[in-house]
């Protein structure tokens, strides 16, 4: 029975650390994305970080991506559409995941 017990913790433990790396992918990416359109809205420096800041917030308003799709959509008007957005999300989780992966 110690086995199975064992087996039980490992997956549970595994299970808690993969959805820990998703929600710091989740956040990097959106922070990836808030600089993206920061630098389409011309702001730099400390302008950029705290609108990429802004992104990552919007993300809590409800599960999934589109409360953060609509932010960018109304931030950038005509400049993006929100397909456009979505693509741009899908291409920085790949890089926010190879980034944190780095960094273990």
């Amino acid at each position: 029975m110690t086995t199975f017990s064992d087996r039980e913790k490992a997956f549970e433990a595994k299970f808690a650390h993969d959805a820990e790396l998703q929600f710091k992918a989740e956040a990097r990416r959106n922070k990836l994305a808030g600089l993206w359109a920061a630098s389409i809205l011309g702001k730099t420096g400390e302008a950029a970080e705290e609108y990429a800041m802004s992104v990552v917030q919007a993300d809590f308003e409800e599960a999934g991506n589109e409360d953060v799709v609509r932010k960018l959509a109304a931030d950038l008007g005509d400049r993006a559409t929100a397909d456009l957005i979505r693509a741009k999300l899908a291409e920085l989780m790949q890089i926010a995941k190879r980034q944190l992966l780095a960094e273990l």
